[in-house]
């Protein structure tokens, strides 16, 4: 389209159609304001992000059905970076440099949003992360409306502990930088809390794993020893399902060895049969179950959009859900979609989650969320078992680790930093 574009100016400028000609097919250029879609359709993460790259399409109808954004309408650009990490920059470079867009909605797993965030921070583009992730980042062109450690991972390991009693934990994940930082964080803690060494097991499996048979067989003899012991797992994708499926087998119930999972919702749930999965937990900031009046209208309107009453909605939608409409109304709030505009005027803006009350982004670039524990239901749902009496700030940096525990980031001025220490009272760039 844009080699037809160019190709049509220079003809017309060459039939001596003049400059004005030309000042209007540069114009109709502009007649959209682009949104990029960075969300895997193949490959191993596809089974998780195709639903995303759905909401955001839906979204973004809903917002040009309103009238669009200053006055134009939005236009969705989707690539396909196919679960490939070094492609998500790519594709990224391309929805930036090439198709111009004004922000981007994308990415799942953290090393695909390593992977990309030197790019939006080169080019100076805004990218809106909507995953629960390991922390340990802020930068100024990232808004991470997912749940960081403190909004996810550290209330469901207190949850276990005071309300179930564990006492030996299996911290099981994907071989990647969000399992790996998210469990040295709740290794740290659960040391810090009194848990031997000898009652942590630790243990990564790649992308995709599908032999989980001797795993499990080790998971059931550490859970075997005297104390009750839950599995917390951040394992990621298509290799849950084989994952569950082996615990089934093995006869591992919620009541002998709960799991609690970071990265299973109703979505991945669907794709098979949740028998013997009844009673074992997530930890999320919501559910599709959420009895909520916000929560029943977008859930009408995702049925409606995508034509199958079977569909289910999950976090990650919503995280999409509070970020587009954080965008929506900074860049109303701003007058223009200028990034740096943006920036600025995104940072205390608040708007409806789906659990019936408001959330907001901080000067962190995190989000204020409520944390909700559920249990899974046969027919794929999960009951709401525990929530946070109120709303959860998202630390970027954690306070159990020694490498980050001193550090805050803040992105008004005059700090203006991602990574301030507050001990050396020294800012060292936007992410370490």
């Amino acid at each position: 389209m844009r080699f037809k574009q160019h190709s049509l100016r220079a003809a017309m400028a060459i039939a001596g159609l003049g400059m004005a000609s030309m000042s209007l097919s540069l114009h109709a250029q502009d007649d959209t304001i682009k949104v990029g879609i960075l969300h895997s359709l193949s490959g191993t993460m596809a089974i998780s992000e195709t639903t995303l790259k759905d909401t955001m399409l839906m979204l973004i109808d809903e917002q040009n059905a309103k009238g669009g954004l200053l006055g134009k309408q939005l236009e969705a650009v989707v690539v396909d970076p196919a679960s490939d990490w070094p492609l998500f920059a790519e594709k990224a470079r391309e929805l930036i440099e090439q198709e111009n867009v004004d922000a981007t909605f994308g990415c799942w797993t953290s090393v695909s949003r390593k992977s990309v965030l030197p790019v939006f921070e080169e080019l100076d583009s805004l990218l809106f992360y909507p995953v629960q992730y390991e922390g340990e980042e802020s930068s100024r062109n990232v808004f991470y409306t997912g749940a960081a450690p403190n909004q996810q991972a550290i209330p469901a390991v207190d949850y276990l502990s005071e309300e179930i009693g564990v006492q030996r934990w299996v911290l099981a994940g994907t071989d990647y930088v969000y399992p790996r930082t998210t469990n040295k964080i709740l290794e740290a803690y659960l040391k810090a809390n009194g848990v031997a060494e000898q009652d942590i097991m630790i243990n990564y499996t790649p992308f995709g794993h599908a032999d989980w048979q001797s795993i499990v067989a080790d998971i059931k003899r550490f859970g075997s020893e005297g104390k009750k012991t839950a599995v917390v797992s951040t394992v990621n994708g298509d290799a849950n399902v084989p994952f569950y499926k082996e615990l089934g087998n093995q006869g591992i119930s919620a009541e002998d060895i709960p799991v609690i999972a970071f990265s299973v919702g109703e979505e991945e749930l669907s794709g098979f049969d949740t028998g013997p999965l009844v009673g074992h937990l997530a930890a999320w900031n919501y559910f599709m179950s959420v009895d909520a009046e916000s929560n029943d209208a977008f859930i009408d309107s995702w049925i409606d959009f995508i034509g199958d009453e079977e569909r289910v909605t999950n976090d990650p939608m919503e995280a999409h859900y509070i970020g587009f409409n954080m965008w929506v109304k900074a860049v109303e709030k701003a007058g223009t979609t200028d990034p740096a505009a943006v920036q600025d005027a995104i940072i205390g803006v608040a708007v409806p989650n789906l659990s019936g009350g408001y959330s907001a982004m901080m000067p962190n670039h995190h989000i204020t969320k409520p944390v909700l524990i559920g249990e899974i239901q046969d027919d794929g749902q999960f009951e709401i078992v525990w929530e946070t009496p109120g709303l959860v700030a998202g630390d970027a940096w954690s306070d159990f680790l020694d490498s980050s525990k001193d550090l805050i980031a803040d992105w008004r001025a005059p700090l203006s930093c991602g990574n301030y220490n507050v001990s050396t009272k020294v800012c060292s760039g936007q992410n370490l």
